[in-house]
């Protein structure tokens, strides 16, 4: 890993309880966020029944969560207070099932332009091998009201 700056503390603490305690989306699937920083983000999800498709292993939509969670949290840093941001587009090339044990999405911003953020992101499991692999595009706004 690259060396990332560091978050406010106090905007980190806020962040990973909030994350914690206002997503109910990372709750239902069980999504936690691990570590960030400015740029960089992980993001684990551990395997549940609740995830699977017929055949037994994790439904894509699964893996491409904790992907797409990882690179929003990676440029949660890296914006103003007066501004939001929203995918607007993400790839992902699942390579390996996921059906036991966890994944882990770290995720790294490799462009951060005015209106638009570029972030990679690899989905490993637990013995480290790549379970898939994606890029994200996010638009960057003012917000409507400030967050503050």
């Amino acid at each position: 890993m690259t060396d990332y700056e560091e978050l406010n503390p106090s905007f980190r603490k806020a962040l990973l309880e909030k994350i914690q305690e206002s997503a109910p989306y990372w709750k239902l699937l069980g999504m936690e966020l691990v570590d960030v920083k400015k740029g960089w983000a992980k993001v684990r999800l551990p395997f549940d029944r609740k995830l699977i498709h017929p055949l037994g292993i994790a439904h894509g939509g699964a893996i491409f969560s904790p992907a797409d969670s990882a690179v929003a949290m990676a440029l949660i840093g890296l914006v103003e207070r007066d501004e939001i941001f929203t995918t607007i587009e993400m790839k992902i090339n699942y390579l390996k099932p996921f059906a036991d044990g966890e994944i882990i999405a770290e995720a790294r911003i490799v462009y951060r332009g005015t209106k638009t953020a570029l972030g990679d992101v690899e989905v490993t499991n637990e013995k480290g091998e790549l379970v898939a692999k994606g890029l994200a595009t996010y638009m960057i706004m003012k917000a409507a009201v400030d967050r503050s």
